[in-house]
């Protein structure tokens, strides 16, 4: 399933400047939605300096960066284990102090 996260100008140089980036993530089953950690690890792989200031050292959501799911910050639907509906946008914002 294709998850597209949409990204604050801050974060765009590391992707050439895109908005948008998009990556195919899956569930661990057939029946299983995928979750914003599978679709994060997407990410390393295609957009290795992106993700690297989206998660920390241990591959947690960073503190000062929100990701929107749905309407919904992620960290209320089970931050990483949140499932990721189909053609669900990943909103990712700063943290405002």
């Amino acid at each position: 399933m294709m998850v597209v996260f949409v990204l604050p100008n801050s974060l765009r140089r590391w992707v050439s400047g895109k908005s948008e980036v998009k990556v195919f993530a899956v569930g661990a089953d057939e029946e299983t939605p995928p979750t914003l950690g599978s679709a994060l690890d997407m990410l390393r792989r295609t957009h290795p300096l992106l993700e690297e200031r989206l998660r920390d050292d241990y591959g947690r959501i960073r503190r000062h960066i929100n990701m929107i799911v749905c309407g919904e910050n992620a960290r209320g639907l089970g931050s990483l284990d949140c499932a990721i509906p189909p053609g669900a946008e990943v909103y990712v914002m700063p943290a405002l102090a």
